[in-house]
């Protein structure tokens, strides 16, 4: 039987207040954001009514559209080496048994909370090191090691909720590896490996600490253009592309979220 009583309740009250509390805190900003973007005001914070002008000044910045268009290309590219190489270190890592197991899943996860700028300044010291030019393809690659480790986590927890009877059963009836793979393994894991590439393509459209330290000036990306803007003052054009920015990004974890917890 449920606890039930006066105590209970009031414990049930005061558990949603601090949980709507703390939502509110960070989602407050986000909302009032979202609402200067549509103000008629260059820099005041009072409103002064409904616009859609700085949404037309946004969409008239070319410079902004090829710092968009370079983000996109770049988190697209990404997002599907992530999937595709996390993909297979997550299948490797939960069907085949080799020296430093253990390790390697370990490393996933140290990948993972890793700060930001401790990151960065190892690639860009690794770059350094091979003399690779700061720009695409440094980005590129930056980009794909800190999405890989969010593919494994997430296509790992998919596949150890699978029956292994299935493999076995497939084995036993003449299929060959590749053949398990291809029919079996990779339709079974395709909302996993769909959430992921989601989680990259989000996680690289948005990154700055990494990219500031790994790009270049022949390859401009979006998220460091809005931080040098931002710098010499928030303009409303930049509300409108950051709510822009936002519901895109939402959209996407969205669908990562409902993706990952569909069942086979």
């Amino acid at each position: 039987m449920k606890p039930s009583g006066p105590e209970t309740e009031k414990t049930g009250i005061a558990a949603s207040i601090y949980t709507y509390a703390v939502y509110l805190f960070f989602y407050i900003p986000i909302l009032i954001l979202i609402v200067y973007s549509f103000n008629d005001a260059t820099y005041s914070v009072t409103w002064k009514g409904f616009t859609l002008d700085w949404y037309r000044v946004l969409f008239q910045d070319t410079n902004l559209w090829i710092a968009a268009l370079h983000s996109l290309i770049l988190a697209i590219s990404a997002s599907m080496a992530a999937a595709f190489f996390g993909t297979l270190a997550a299948i490797s890592l939960f069907r085949y048994q080799f020296f430093g197991k253990k390790l390697v899943h370990g490393l996933v996860f140290i990948l993972i909370v890793t700060p930001d700028i401790v990151t960065g300044i190892a690639l860009l010291l690794l770059f350094s090191l091979f003399h690779l030019p700061l720009g695409f393809w440094s980005l590129l690659l930056a980009h794909i090691s800190f999405c890989l480790p969010f593919v494994v986590v997430t296509v790992y927890a998919r596949m150890s909720g699978l029956d292994k009877n299935i493999f076995e059963a497939a084995r036993d009836l003449g299929a060959r590896d590749l053949t398990i793979f291809g029919k079996i393994i990779i339709p079974l894991l395709m909302p996993a490996i769909i959430a992921g590439w989601l989680l990259s393509f989000t996680l690289s459209l948005d990154d700055v600490m990494i990219s500031y330290f790994v790009s270049g000036p022949g390859f401009e990306i979006l998220p460091l253009k809005i931080y040098a803007l931002a710098r010499l003052g928030v303009k409303p054009e930049l509300n409108a592309l950051c709510t822009i920015i936002f519901v895109i990004t939402m959209s996407f974890v969205v669908i990562a979220q409902r993706l990952q917890r569909k069942q086979p």
